[in-house]
Formats: structure tokens, sequence, C-alpha cells
């Protein structure tokens, strides 16, 4: 098993390396120059320059990457062109907002994928398979800003169950805050639960059609616990990888939820920061998704060799 940890490892660090890479160059190819934004539209050109150095944008582009990754790497993420504030500040204030959204959603995603699979698996070919086949359908068709804007209109406006905006701390108001987060976290939750819900459909029918659940039921064990204990509990080992993706997804993909519920998150930070060309702020954040995303496959790998032995033999044959 500790070979395959090894393993992983220097694959999830020259994944970050490259992404780092494909961050820095990305950022720069964006139109306009933050030199110029930073100064005023109606600066010399000295001026202009004078800024460009300060940011070290005079430099080549090697020689820009490794003073990013150098400071990357002791904690020095930069300061925002446009507020002066250390990005490290600002993603430490930001990136909770999303850790909390994205748990929250994933929740939800869980709690409906995995009951609408095993329905859909148990009830085959009849109707309560047809509803859950058609929510996953509508989840996985239906773009979330469509969702999340009706739930605004509706939900909010017209009918005043939820908050059409704004945020509040769990930590410091559990209950209120929780209140903010459900509509936006359900709106957000739904597409993943129907990825979920497909994943568990096709695991639990596969794993309720083998011989030991056959010969389970022949020796008289109850449908729950031939449900339960062999159906549902052989199944997870799949659904555990595939919620593990899932959550590595909400994180990077909150933008617009977090746009739509004015969210004070990584969401909308990135959002302002490249209409104002901040590269540090872009860069920083970006990559800081990335490594999230790396790190959570990483767990969830581990995770996998402990559920699935199968998984620590092919490691040790590596």
């Amino acid at each position: 098993m500790l070979r395959y940890v090894f393993h992983r490892l220097w694959q999830s660090a020259l994944t970050l390396v490259l992404v780092s890479i494909v961050v820095f160059l990305a950022v720069r190819a964006l139109p306009g120059d933050p030199a110029t934004v930073m100064a005023g539209e109606q600066a010399d050109p000295a001026a202009i320059a004078a800024v460009r150095a300060q940011l070290g944008l005079d430099k080549s582009l090697p020689v820009q990457y490794l003073d990013f990754v150098g400071h990357a790497l002791t904690g020095d993420l930069g300061r925002s062109i446009r507020t002066g504030i250390p990005v490290r500040d600002m993603i430490g204030t930001t990136l909770p907002v999303t850790l909390q959204l994205a748990v929250y959603a994933l929740l939800v995603a869980v709690l409906i994928g995995i009951a609408g699979g095993v329905v859909a698996a148990v009830y085959r070919g009849r109707w309560p398979e047809w509803i859950a086949g058609s929510f996953s359908l509508v989840g996985l068709s239906v773009p979330t800003f469509w969702l999340g804007i009706l739930a605004v209109l509706y939900l909010s406006v017209r009918l005043h169950l939820f908050p059409a905006s704004g945020y509040v701390s769990p930590l410091a108001h559990p209950l209120r805050g929780v209140y903010f987060l459900t509509l936006p976290a359900v709106i957000l939750g739904v597409t993943h639960a129907a990825v979920i819900q497909r994943q568990t459909r096709s695991a639990m029918v596969e794993t309720l059609t083998t011989d030991f659940v056959r010969t389970a039921r022949a020796k008289g064990l109850g449908r729950g616990a031939v449900i339960v204990r062999y159906g549902l509990r052989n199944s997870l080992i799949v659904v555990t990888t595939v919620v593990g993706m899932q959550l590595g997804f909400l994180i990077a993909g909150v933008v617009v939820t977090e746009r739509i519920f004015s969210l004070p998150g990584l969401g909308k930070l990135t959002l302002d920061s490249v209409f104002s060309r901040d590269y540090p702020v872009i860069q920083a954040v970006v990559l800081v998704i990335a490594a999230s995303y790396i790190l959570i496959n990483l767990l969830v790998d581990v995770l996998y060799t402990m559920i699935d032995p199968r998984v620590r033999v092919s490691g040790r044959a590596q």
C-alpha cells in the first residue's frame, strides 16, 4: 500500500507542476495589461513602465514563473494589483465560504443521489425508476445558472422562503448560516446528485445480480438486509470515487452559483480578478483550486485502497 501511495504522491506533484505552468501562461494570455490598469489609461509610458518593473512584468516569462513558484512555496502568493491586499489573506477570507457551500451541496447530492440510485436499481422497469430517471435527466440537462435564477425568482422574491442573496457564517450563527446557504447548496447539489444517482444505480444493478446476493436471498435473508448489507455496501466502493470527484468539481464550479446568490467566495473573487486583470489573484486562486482537486483525488485513491483490497494488490504489482 505504501508503494501505491508513494506512486500517487509523485503523480500528484507532477500534475501540480504542470497545472502551475498552464495557469501561469494562461493568465498572461488574457487580453489587457495589468500595469496599464493599475497606472491608469491616461498615464504616460514612463509611469506604466515603472509599474511593470514594480510588478516584475518586465522580466522574461521563465524568470517570472520561477519567481512565482519560489514565492508560492514559501506561502507568499503576492499582492493584489487592484487592492494591494496580500492574496493569501484574500483567499483565506473567501475559501471558507466556498468550502462551506461545496460541502453542504455535496451532502445534498449524496443524500438525493444515493437514495435515487437505490430506488432506481431496486424498482427496475417500474414507475419509481422512471421518476428517478427523469430527475437524473433534468439534473444533468438543465444549466445550474438557470435553476438558480428560477429559484431566486420564485422561492425568494415571490414566496419569500429563502433569502435571495447574502451570506452569514455558519460558524458564528449556525442556524442562520445554514438557512442562507440552503438554497444555493440545493441548486448546486442537484446536478451532482444526478451523476451520483446514475453511478449508484449502475453499481447496485450489477451487485444485486451477483451470485452472493442470490445466495443471501435463497437463505431467507430479508429484502431490506440484502439491499443495504450486500447491495449498497458493495456498491459504495464505486460511489466513493464518484463522490470524491464531485467534491472537486463543486469547489471548482461554484463560480456561477456564488455570483447568482452574491456569496463572497472564491468564485466571486475569481470573476472580479479576471475583470480587473489582477494577475496575482487569478493565478493564485486557480492554483489553489487545482491543488484542492488534486488533493481530493489523492485522498479518494488512498481511501479506495482501504475499502477495496484488490487495489492494494494492484498498486503493489506496479
